[in-house]
């Protein structure tokens, strides 16, 4: 049987996992392999310096198993971590971790600009989100205002059970969507209540299928 290179294992090996869990593997000083979730991505990369404050960090300082939440500052996202350290010849020489997103609990509403103040929008009224021209915009029942808030933040922020991320610009509320048409290369039209199409991309589609049942 011809053997498999360690990326393709261990590639295999995160298939095994949640499709919202990113897999990572460090030496003492860099991470040497990274496999990005759909829910969170920290944009490293082999090669990568093992940054103070990191779980992957945390973990080799006390050579013990490292669980904790990891503020936004130290990659731009929040983020639930857990790094085992292994050892080689009884040595010290690495990392193997888990990277959960980091959900906001106990925040229900998303509160949009408008011409004269404010105006906060239950979470179940969103019925998506999009990004255009670099502005974040939350359209609900026959409004639309803007957020200060990234799309990727916003990952974070809303639930699972009626927020999915479709395509680099759009969130949707599965709640909202009215009918799901095929398009090609693998990829959909979702037609919102509110008569809005809007696209799932290729690279977000088998997770969407996979989170939908279908």
């Amino acid at each position: 049987m011809q053997q498999l290179n360690l990326n393709t294992l261990l590639d295999v090996i995160g298939e095994l996992f949640s499709d919202e869990i990113s897999i990572g593997i460090t030496n003492t000083k860099e991470y040497v392999y990274y496999r990005p979730s759909k829910r969170v991505d920290l944009k490293i990369h082999p090669g990568y310096p093992i940054k103070q404050g990191t779980i992957a960090y945390k973990a080799l300082q006390s050579e013990q198993k490292a669980s904790e939440f990891i503020q936004k500052e130290v990659f731009g996202i929040p983020y639930h971590g857990m790094a085992v350290p292994y050892h080689q010849e009884g040595k010290l020489a690495g990392t193997v971790l888990a990277i959960y997103p980091a959900f906001t609990e106990g925040k229900s509403v998303v509160t949009v600009k408008t011409a004269d103040g404010w105006k906060p929008i239950p979470f179940q009224s969103v019925k998506y989100i999009e990004v255009k021209d670099r502005k974040t915009y939350i359209y609900a029942d026959n409004f639309f205002g803007l957020n200060k808030t990234t799309l990727q933040e916003f990952e974070y922020i809303l639930p699972r059970d009626l927020f999915i991320r479709c395509h680099r610009s759009f969130i949707v509320n599965v709640h909202h969507i009215k009918d799901i048409f095929p398009d090609t290369h693998s990829t959909f039209i979702l037609e919102m209540n509110n008569g809005a199409r809007i696209p799932v991309s290729q690279s977000y589609s088998s997770y969407f299928r996979k989170l939908l049942g279908f």
